[in-house]
């Protein structure tokens, strides 16, 4: 036989949901709320009908009182169930539904009772307050039970006490009216908590559409994942409402960003100041992959908007890839160089060959002095002028490949570029499909010539590069950075059309700008505008720019 499964045993406790556990508490705090208010409802009530029962009793009893015939049947008769007294004490005690009215003169003795046998008898009570010439109203103890009662003096014509008039309402009425007020109440407090469990069940499913329907513990547990999540990963986190405040901070947020707690609650204008980081997080900048500088580290941000109208931005670190890829880049850019004077190089040597097998010595050193002459005088103009080893590469680099196409690449006189660039492998992106196109378009032409011209104004740089080739229609300006478009046969390894769109996406993905013109002289002018593409230049304890070089130092000390 199976053994006999364990009986399951009774959870007594509140449920597990969030749903069902708000839905319990609203239902108790209404239901708690309606039988408080019932009670302090009802316990004023009863109150205040002993209040209405006593000043009806006390009422009755002074217009009692002022029957004449009740005076002068004390003074002149004598206390009996036939009397003047008791008849006109009976007969205002039906007519009022008044329990008992006893008419007593000033030893005490009833003139008038609703039981016979009790007239001509000292009262119970103690009749001396009214006999002082006092009202009095109260509930006591009688001969016929407990009542709400009014006892007034009784005046002669010469205003004079002869005796009291006390009336008695039955307190059993009293209660009757006060139980009969209660289903009424019971029916009130029943309908408020009916709309209030409504309104309780209709709080609680909104509450559980919000939470997802899970329990506290899974709230709770997902709160402290959240927590270890944001503040474990190496990614900076920043969560804004819909007021595009800042809503949350992980801790690589406040290092990549430089602020802390004090962010919190403002919104990135008031945390971070104006600047590129403060429109991608704001919203301004659309995108994907963004290129932001945020004091010396390059960063790259992705922001995504969320249900409840606010957004999550994440921020990525670039700073140490860049140094890290320098290095390979630079090796990559020589490589490109070699590769490119391969032929050339090969060319000559095969004429220094001769010369030396003709033995002609003397023209074979001159030989090798100009070219190695030209080599270092190009090289050294270009590393003069662009302190960036990776660009400065680049352009030795193409400036071979436009001498064995028969065409001059020139670097402007204006140029001047800081070893400060931010993303130098984006410039050289640039650079190098820019001047790729120029040694392109002039390829073949008389006189063909290509400028390129970078220059630094602040932390933006503006590269222009300009050919003497046939030009762009004013009409197709726009039309040459449009992904596909080229007046070129497309080759049969792939497609054209890339390079200049890679150019235009590569500039306004750091805020910049790519546009194309006619040059002064005819020909192609492109000119790429980069914001915040260098970092903050270095000062000298005088407060000149030491990275602008010596030339650029000396003209701002001439101004």
């Amino acid at each position: 036989m199976s053994p006999t499964p364990p009986a399951r045993r009774l959870r007594l406790g509140l449920p597990r949901r969030v749903f069902s556990q708000v839905l319990l508490m609203q239902v108790t705090i209404a239901a708690g709320v309606a039988v408080l208010a019932t009670g302090l409802f009802l316990a004023p009530l009863s109150k205040q009908l002993d209040q209405e029962a006593m000043r009806r009793a006390l009422a009755i009893a002074q217009t009692t009182a002022q029957d004449p015939q009740i005076a002068e049947g004390v003074l002149t008769t004598s206390p009996s169930s036939d009397g003047a007294v008791q008849k006109e004490a009976e007969r205002i005690r039906r007519a009022t539904h008044a329990e008992y009215i006893v008419v007593l003169d000033t030893h005490w003795v009833r003139w008038s009772h609703p039981t016979d046998s009790e007239i001509g008898h000292r009262v119970s009570t103690d009749p001396s307050d009214a006999l002082a010439g006092r009202e009095v109203m109260e509930i006591d103890e009688g001969t016929l039970g407990r009542s709400a009662r009014g006892k007034v003096p009784l005046y002669d014509a010469r205003h004079r006490i002869v005796g009291a008039v006390s009336v008695g309402i039955a307190y059993d009425s009293v209660r009757a009216r006060l139980i009969s007020a209660i289903p009424g109440l019971f029916a009130y407090a029943g309908g408020a908590l009916a709309v209030g469990a409504l309104a309780a069940w209709l709080i609680s499913r909104r509450v559980q559409r919000q939470t997802r329907d899970l329990a506290f513990s899974d709230i709770s547990a997902l709160l402290a994942e959240r927590e270890a999540m944001l503040h474990g990963i190496r990614e900076g986190v920043v969560a804004l409402d819909r007021g595009g405040r800042v809503r949350l901070l992980n801790d690589e947020a406040r290092r990549l960003l430089g602020v802390g707690d004090e962010a919190v609650g403002r919104t990135p204008d008031e945390a971070l100041g104006e600047g590129r980081t403060t429109d991608v997080l704001a919203g301004r900048v659309t995108g994907t992959d963004l290129l932001t500088v945020r004091g010396q580290r390059v960063l790259v941000a992705n922001r995504m908007p969320t249900g409840d109208g606010g957004a999550v931005a994440t921020l990525r670190d670039r700073t140490e890839l860049e140094q890290l890829g320098r290095e390979l880049d630079s090796t990559r850019g020589l490589i490109d160089a070699l590769r490119a004077q391969d032929h050339e190089h090969a060319n000559r040597m095969h004429t220094l060959l001769g010369l030396l097998e003709l033995e002609m010595y003397d023209d074979a050193v001159e030989f090798v002095g100009e070219v190695v002459g030209d080599h270092r005088v190009t090289a050294e103009q270009i590393t003069e002028k662009i302190q960036d080893p990776l660009l400065a590469a680049l352009l030795v680099g193409k400036a071979t490949v436009a001498a064995e196409r028969g065409v001059a690449l020139w670097v402007s006189e204006r140029t001047w570029l800081p070893d400060r660039l931010i993303d130098p492998r984006a410039l050289v992106t640039v650079v190098g499909n820019l001047v790729d196109n120029a040694l392109d378009a002039v390829a073949g032409t008389l006189h063909a010539r290509v400028e390129a011209e970078l220059r630094s104004e602040g932390r933006t740089v503006v590269l222009r590069v300009r050919d003497t080739g046939p030009g762009i229609p004013a009409d197709q300006r726009e039309l040459v950075f449009t992904e596909g478009w080229s007046t070129k046969e497309p080759p049969a390894h792939g497609k054209r059309g890339i390079g200049l769109s890679l150019v235009r996406r590569l500039a306004e993905r750091q805020g910049g700008s790519a546009t194309a013109g006619a040059a002064g002289g005819g020909g192609a002018e492109f000119t790429v505008v980069l914001p915040e593409a260098l970092t903050e230049p270095e000062l000298d304890p005088a407060g000149r720019d030491v990275s602008r070089g010596p030339a650029a130092v000396a003209e701002q000390e001439a101004r």
